[in-house]
């Protein structure tokens, strides 16, 4: 076995990474809040965004295998589709969505310690936030491979804990005569009827799938390569899908629709609220604190590879990218990463702070579809095809514009100015290194 194949990662352990952030972003963080939004209806709003998230991992399955020796997902293919100044805006943007996704399963972190603690003082969660991503940035310098290994174990445990959660909402509620109105699933949140509910509750759901992303930033480290990798994504988000809608289905078993609220802790609040016993709330909670973590390592080390891509396509400085061949590690943008994570902290409730991280994602993801269509209009042969071309691609693009429209006003407000900003800087550092000005006629 040559040194190369050690340092490869089996297409378990990489769809682990993948589980590892889908399942800690959403169904212990966002599925509270979906519900919030949309009722019952969370229910279709978690399936809608689960096949608009398949068809694109299909489409980064497909540029994987034309592309994998890349590193940055899709920036990294809009970069070779499009040119350097919609790759360094997508990059930017998408690094940034990862940065803060930290935040996000981090703050959830936070609040399910604090809740098995009993202590209600609003600091604590963010304390505890804080104190998790410099420990996780620790684990990430040991290199992916340790991390990767133990993001496995991580999955593992939490999948056992919601099993046994899923199990105990339905025989608790079943055992009663008519559960579903006994129990409330029957009443709605005030505004969760229709189509806008559902629509509103898939915005915030977008980023409970981003985790699957992930696996496409490290697709020559998997065995198998590109096929490895495509294998990783589809297995994550299918068992993602049915994950999301058994938990939110249960959610609504134990607690009526209508009494959750925005929040980071939603499997604890509905466990109080059917006055389950201790140590299922004990298990619940230190499961949530497993997934939670572990959706934070895959976050941390799929930013600070994708930093590191950028950097090696040199739109950002080679500091930025420092990286340790020996681990296998991006050192300098773990530790940005971090920063960034903790700054984040402070932007908002969880609501907020996952609409932020959306936006990036969804202009990400928004490219990847388009890159599609480029590289097969240029007629590049890829060994993974995305299926039912080319009308599941055009589905995506649509879908994942009414996606960004639908955010929240703070989120498209930061996002537009991250865009603008971005722009400026594009053309400074351009216009500073005297680069040559491309001029193209687009009509004849």
């Amino acid at each position: 076995m040559t040194m190369a194949d050690k340092n490869k990662i089996s297409v378990l352990l990489a769809a682990a990474i993948g589980l590892g952030a889908i399942i800690g972003a959403g169904i212990f963080v966002l599925s509270g809040t979906a519900i919030a939004l949309a009722g019952r209806n969370a229910l279709i709003a978690f399936a809608l965004v689960g096949v608009v998230a398949l068809i694109v991992g299909f489409e980064l399955s497909e540029l994987g295998s034309l592309m994998p020796r890349l590193d940055g997902g899709s920036y990294s293919y809009t970069y070779k589709a499009f040119g350097s100044e919609l790759g360094f805006i997508t990059g930017i943007l998408l690094y940034f969505s990862y940065a803060t996704a930290i935040s996000v399963v981090s703050l959830g972190f936070g609040s399910y310690l604090a809740s098995l603690l009993g202590i209600s003082i609003a600091g604590y969660p963010i304390a505890f936030a804080i104190i998790l991503i410099f420990i996780l940035s620790a684990v990430n310098m040991l290199g992916i491979r340790k991390a990767a290994k133990a993001d496995l174990g991580l999955v593992l445990i939490k999948i056992c804990i919601l099993a046994v959660f899923i199990a105990f909402a339905f025989i608790m509620a079943f055992s009663t005569a008519h559960p579903l109105i006994n129990l409330g699933l029957a009443q709605q949140p005030s505004g969760a009827g229709g189509i806008a509910a559902i629509f509103a509750a898939s915005v915030v759901i977008f980023f409970a799938y981003s985790g699957f992303q992930s696996i496409s930033t490290i697709t020559k480290k998997i065995s198998g390569t590109y096929a490895g990798a495509a294998k990783a994504i589809t297995a994550s988000i299918l068992i993602s899908i049915v994950l999301y809608v058994l938990v939110a289905f249960g959610l609504m078993l134990l607690a009526p629709a209508k009494s959750f609220t925005i929040s980071a802790d939603p499997l604890s609040f509905a466990l109080k609220a059917a006055s389950a016993p201790g140590w299922l709330f004990i298990l619940v909670g230190v499961g949530a604190l497993i997934a939670t973590a572990s959706a934070a390592i895959a976050f941390i080390l799929t930013s600070s590879r994708t930093l590191r891509q950028i950097s090696s396509d040199r739109l950002l400085p080679r500091a930025a990218g420092a990286y340790d061949k020996r681990r296998d590690v991006a050192t300098n943008g773990v530790v940005i990463s971090a920063v960034i994570g903790v700054v984040m902290l402070f932007s908002g409730n969880i609501y907020v702070i996952a609409a932020i991280s959306n936006f990036g994602l969804l202009f990400s993801y928004l490219m990847t579809s388009f890159a599609v269509l480029h590289f097969r209009r240029k007629r590049f042969k890829a060994p993974i095809h995305t299926p039912l071309y080319p009308y599941l691609p055009i589905i995506s693009i649509v879908a994942l514009m009414a996606f960004m429209i639908g955010l929240p006003k703070e989120a498209l407000l930061i996002g537009m100015v991250l865009i603008i900003s971005l722009i400026i800087v594009y053309y400074f550092l351009r216009e500073f290194e005297d680069k040559k000005v491309i001029r193209i006629k687009l009509f004849k």
